[in-house]
């Protein structure tokens, strides 16, 4: 039986220089999905043009957008992190062959071959966040295990975690 071989991580979106390039529906589904767990990443998105729900999702973040630009291997130099979700197979393909060469890790959009990483489902109540993956298997699982757990996780856990903070500072120790 094959094994779920990742490795979550937490990463801190806000300090560290995202790219993403596509302006059209997956590029936006990617952003969107970044901003509603990190409101404040720190995003660059490259395209010949973006949609205009895109726009505004950008402005409202203050996510840098550069227009009328065509790919080229040169833009990575001052990311960590890249995502390709253009409309065309071929750009994605040539984004990965080039982030692997300065090895900075890269998503392509809907081609799990051509990823480092996963973009899970993500439940977020307060201090607390899960992350569900299915090993690139199943968006549409990963989404409903998402919707089950902010259905079932109380909101009040945020208070738990905020109570059991202060009582960890106070015995400072092993108990």
């Amino acid at each position: 039986m094959e094994r779920n071989n990742l490795y979550p991580i937490f990463l801190k979106v806000h300090q560290l220089n995202v790219l993403i390039i596509g302006g059209e529906k997956v590029a936006l589904e990617k952003l969107s999905f970044m901003l509603k767990s990190s409101p404040n990443a720190q995003v660059t998105m490259i395209a010949l043009e973006f949609l205009d729900e895109l726009i505004v999702l950008a402005e409202k973040h203050d996510v840098l957008l550069v227009h009328n630009t065509v790919y080229s291997h040169t833009v990575l130099q001052e990311y960590h992190l890249v995502i390709a979700a253009t409309n065309n197979y071929k750009v994605n393909k040539q984004v990965y062959n080039d982030a692997k060469r300065i090895n900075l890790l890269v998503n392509v959009a809907d081609t799990p071959d051509l990823c480092d990483f996963y973009l899970g489902g993500i439940v977020t109540k307060g201090h607390i966040k899960i992350a569900i993956s299915t090993n690139g298997k199943s968006p549409t699982m990963a989404k409903r295990l998402r919707q089950f757990f902010e259905d079932v996780i109380p909101d009040e856990i945020d208070d738990l975690t905020q109570n059991l903070n202060r009582f960890r500072k106070e015995i400072k120790g092993d108990f």
